[in-house]
């Protein structure tokens, strides 16, 4: 309950704190082809539920203590690793006034929480069945149902909503200050989520469609969150959190003068 206020507050901050407009919308068309591919992958990928979660439940699969091993690290690492890291760049940032590593800790922190939230209530409305329920039945829906208990909370993956919302919020934050480095910190950072997400398969705790849907969720809160935050610099979590003087650009829009101690906007 105490995250679900946290998270409450969080997205209510954000609705007001519009002070800076950018020309560019929230939404855009290439929101609309990420949905469309999530949709059809999750479309593609639903006759292979039953399959994928039986071959990762294999015995053999299942023996391999190096496989163990790098499943739990890459979930741990997502949930709760990725707020633990995300709190942690944040304080670390405000105490050796390092804005961007502050900036940086703060935007993956909310863009976790705005994922989280919405992953949470699907799963609390959708009330999948998860694999490792008998008898295991992928089609198992009931509305609401996710609210009774965790073995029907199946959809979509948290841990892959969470590593995906982090890979995304990052490089999509850092490109920003090194427009080179989404090649890099990218193909690394969405990397180990993929294998968060496969990991959550291998433990028996998601299908593959859960997966698939958790990362498009993480990854248009990551994004979404980074590009709103870049677009409303002077929204009222960065004033109360960064304690950033709001400079205006000339063009309607405004950028944050970052400081370790508030400071008054000229």
């Amino acid at each position: 309950m105490n995250r679900q206020i946290a998270l409450f507050v969080t997205l209510l901050a954000y609705g007001q704190s519009a002070r800076a407009q950018d020309p560019r919308p929230l939404f855009t068309p290439a929101d609309g082809l990420l949905a469309g591919g999530v949709v059809a992958a999750t479309l593609l990928a639903r006759s292979l539920d039953d399959r994928a979660a039986d071959r990762l439940q294999d015995s053999s699969t299942q023996a391999n203590a190096k496989l163990h091993a790098l499943a739990m690290f890459v979930r741990t690492t997502a949930a709760p690793g990725a707020l633990v890291i995300g709190v942690t760049m944040y304080g670390a940032g405000r105490l050796a006034g390092n804005d961007r590593m502050a900036q940086l800790g703060l935007h993956g922190t909310e863009a976790l929480l705005v994922g989280e939230l919405a992953g949470g209530v699907i799963k609390g409305v959708v009330g999948r069945q998860r694999p490792y329920v008998k008898p295991r039945d992928s089609k198992s829906y009931a509305l609401f149902r996710g609210l009774k208990g965790d073995e029907f909370r199946s959809f979509p993956s948290g841990h892959s909503v969470a590593a995906f919302a982090a890979a995304a919020a990052v490089t999509s934050e850092t490109a920003g200050w090194w427009p080179n480095s989404r090649w890099i910190i990218g193909p690394a950072l969405f990397g180990g989520a993929a294998l968060t997400g496969i990991s959550r398969m291998y433990d028996n705790r998601h299908w593959a469609t859960d997966v698939i849907v958790g990362a498009g969720i993480g990854t248009f809160a990551g994004l979404k969150v980074v590009r709103f935050n870049g677009s409303h610099s002077g929204n009222r979590l960065d004033r109360w959190l960064l304690a950033g003087s709001i400079i205006p650009n000339g063009d309607g829009s405004h950028a944050i003068r970052w400081s370790v101690m508030p400071v008054i906007a000229r």
